[in-house]
């Protein structure tokens, strides 16, 4: 039997994408969580973080000018003392860091921080029990990977050391020249992806893509009306709205350069494409 929690899904706040104010953060959401819920519950909502941490686990490991996350699961000094010598982080963390120190990276082909968001999903979806949960990441990396094929295409990039993961869907992705990537008749969002991928405005584009997802959200969650799962999906889209939060309206192009850094990584961009 799942639990209910009646009480704390009736006060949570009703959200949009497009919400101008929060009441409250992820961040502080998480801190209340980790009062209400029952701890096998919270260990969910704490993976749904650790993006967060790899980030920071980078930014260690590279010696990056940049503040850790308070997002993250675990604190700088818990970091620090796992990079000297890996004990009691999430084994695929480990898993990096020891490849990273001994210069022997897992996948050689990719940068260190799809290497990392690879190690990540790899373990989340073989050891998450949750289906909701274990579904939202198999749907997140496969929207990911899509999104970055599709614009890697329209602009003649090559992307097959940017696909992350390595599940069916993503080695699809990487090796099929396929229009659709030999995945129409099992991805029922891939025509969707498809047409929003033209979009020219990079906002609308990114914009488009989070409805998909959070649409994606309302449907998983139909019928989950107090239990964990419809938490983790608030916690998701609180996600969503605070990045949105982040971003001024007069920086799209900001967002675009960065997005194609990320995309670009080892590769170099054609002359005339750089200098739009």
């Amino acid at each position: 039997m799942k639990r209910n929690y009646h009480y704390l899904v009736a006060g949570l706040q009703d959200i949009t994408l497009d919400i101008h104010k929060l009441l409250f953060d992820q961040l502080s959401f998480r801190e209340e969580l980790r009062n209400e819920l029952h701890p096998a519950d919270y260990e969910l909502v704490r993976l749904l973080f650790l993006p967060f941490d790899n980030e920071n686990l980078l930014t260690l490991l590279e010696k990056k000018d940049r503040e850790v996350d308070p997002r993250g699961n675990f604190s700088r000094e818990r970091l620090e003392e796992n990079i000297k010598e890996p004990s009691d982080l999430p084994d695929y963390m480990m898993r990096f860091i020891t490849a990273f120190k001994s210069k022997e990276p897992l996948f050689p082909e990719m940068s260190p921080e799809n290497e990392l968001a690879t190690l990540y999903y790899d373990e989340m979806l073989e050891t998450v029990e949750n289906d909701f949960l274990r579904e939202w990441f198999h749907f997140e990396l496969n929207v990911k990977n899509i999104a970055i094929a599709l614009n890697a295409r329209r602009h003649k990039v090559p992307y097959e050391n940017q696909i992350i993961g390595t599940n069916e869907v993503s080695e699809s992705i990487r090796k099929s020249q396929a229009r659709d990537f030999g995945l129409g008749s099992d991805l029922d969002y891939l025509d969707e992806l498809t047409a929003i991928s033209k979009k020219e405005d990079v906002r609308e584009r990114e914009q488009a893509i989070d409805e998909l997802k959070w649409e994606y959200l309302d449907e998983a969650t139909f019928f989950h009306y107090f239990t964990i799962e419809r938490i983790l999906a608030f916690v998701i889209k609180l996600g969503m709205i605070e990045r949105w939060l982040g971003i001024d309206k007069d920086h799209s192009n900001e967002l675009f350069k960065k997005l194609m850094k990320e995309l670009q990584a080892s590769y170099q961009l054609p002359k005339t494409f750089t200098e739009k």
